[in-house]
């Protein structure tokens, strides 16, 4: 089997080109020509691999591509990913997102070999937005002048307000514009012109390779800094001539954090208060190749039935090096906070769970501790990238 990935560099390209080679496939990853090296995540089994050049956004070249290396599976992981992004890149993130995907479409449709290919297309729960669906017996607390609750994390089937496949979509970034307009495109080309293309709905999904601007791997990398910084001054601490109990009283121990945060800057993050279903990206991209082995092509909900807010995973990482109160570390920066917030997002992966058999193995705990252990490592191996600056200057003006 051959399968082809466009936006194999990535996260998900990663992982999924890892599990594709241990089931024997031919794997071959699409890049483009940039000057700054872009396949970190993949040195480990680029001699197993076959790369290209391209770019989604050139249809000529996807076209030549996809005849060239006929391709049994495509996976379309290739997109401007970054939501906050998007408000400053609105035609990158079109151009990328929604466009190349349509030149996917085409060069499948006059494709000779357009009925043996398997098209996958990363969609995003970005799309469902403010929307969400009511459970019955939410519906039933309205009627009695209860106010439904949501589950924060309770359960799979503890719902009160949730997204699945039926969810009307609501999008509230152009990212959101652009992946619904692509998620749209692959139903009809699905239905008008017979292409066996299906959409994996994806509810937030993290790891170890998580790009550095996003918010949960912001925080690990940032503890990871941190953590250094402490175990160096507790090094410096043991040169000095000071007691054993000295150093474990409360009191030194409050100074040396102290002195250790004039000298490092704070973890600027946006709203805390968003509530999203973080799962791990090993898992998902299983859940993709799933989607293709069905003889029916059709859209799932990728999901772990769990919602946890910006503030919990910031516990989960924190509690990992040993601190249980993060509120002086972390300043909320306007900033950060998107023109268009989506505050609620919790995936009902019950189609997923039934048809395909998937299920989500590392926890939302799992994830965070997995991440930090990483970074704690990484920032072990390398000078720190944080910029030091005085306490005085640490404060926005």
């Amino acid at each position: 089997m051959k399968a082809l990935i466009f936006g194999i560099t990535g996260q998900d390209g990663s992982y999924l080109a890892e599990l594709l080679l241990e089931k024997g496939y031919e794997v071959t990853g699409v890049t483009r020509r940039v000057s700054v090296d872009t396949s970190e995540r993949i040195y480990h089994i680029l001699p197993q691999i076959n790369i290209i050049e391209g770019d989604v956004t050139d249809g000529f070249s996807v076209s030549k591509i996809i005849e060239e290396y006929e391709p049994d599976e495509i996976y379309n992981l290739a997109a401007q990913s970054h939501v906050a992004t998007s408000f400053d890149q609105v035609h990158l993130t079109s151009d990328v997102t929604y466009s190349g995907l349509v030149n996917i479409l085409e060069s499948i449709r006059y494709s000779t070999r357009k009925d043996e290919i398997r098209l996958y297309q990363a969609s995003s729960s970005e799309m469902f937005g403010k929307n969400y669906t009511v459970s019955d017996n939410a519906r039933l607390k309205m009627q009695n002048g209860k106010v439904a609750t949501g589950t924060n994390g309770k359960g799979l089937y503890d719902y009160e307000k949730y997204q699945d496949e039926n969810t009307a979509f609501m999008p509230q970034s152009p990212y959101a514009v652009a992946k619904l307009g692509a998620h749209n495109m692959v139903r009809i080309y699905r239905e008008g012109y017979g292409i066996h293309g299906s959409c994996g709905i994806l509810f937030n999904h993290e790891s170890e390779r998580r790009g550095e601007h996003f918010v949960t791997r912001k925080i690990t990398k940032w503890i990871g800094e941190y953590q250094k910084l402490r175990q160096n001054s507790v090094k410096a601490l043991s040169g000095i001539n000071i007691s054993a109990d000295h150093k474990q009283n409360p009191d030194m121990i409050y100074r040396i954090q102290s002195n250790e945060l004039k000298m490092f800057p704070r973890l600027r993050l946006g709203n805390l208060d968003a509530y999203r279903d973080w799962g791990h990206a090993k898992d998902y991209v299983h859940a993709m190749w799933l989607m293709l082995q069905q003889e029916e092509p059709d859209d799932y909900v990728i999901a772990t039935g769990e919602t946890h807010s910006v503030r919990e995973f910031l516990d989960a990482a924190f509690a990992k090096i040993g601190i249980n109160n993060w509120d002086g570390y972390v300043i909320i920066d306007p900033e950060f906070y998107r023109p268009a917030e989506v505050d609620y997002l919790l995936g009902k992966p019950d189609k997923a769970m039934s048809k395909l058999g998937w299920s989500p193995k590392i926890s939302f705990k799992q994830l965070a501790e997995r991440m930090v252990d990483h970074d704690v490592k990484k920032t072990g191996l390398q000078r720190p990238s944080l910029q030091v600056i005085p306490q005085c200057c640490s404060q926005k003006r």
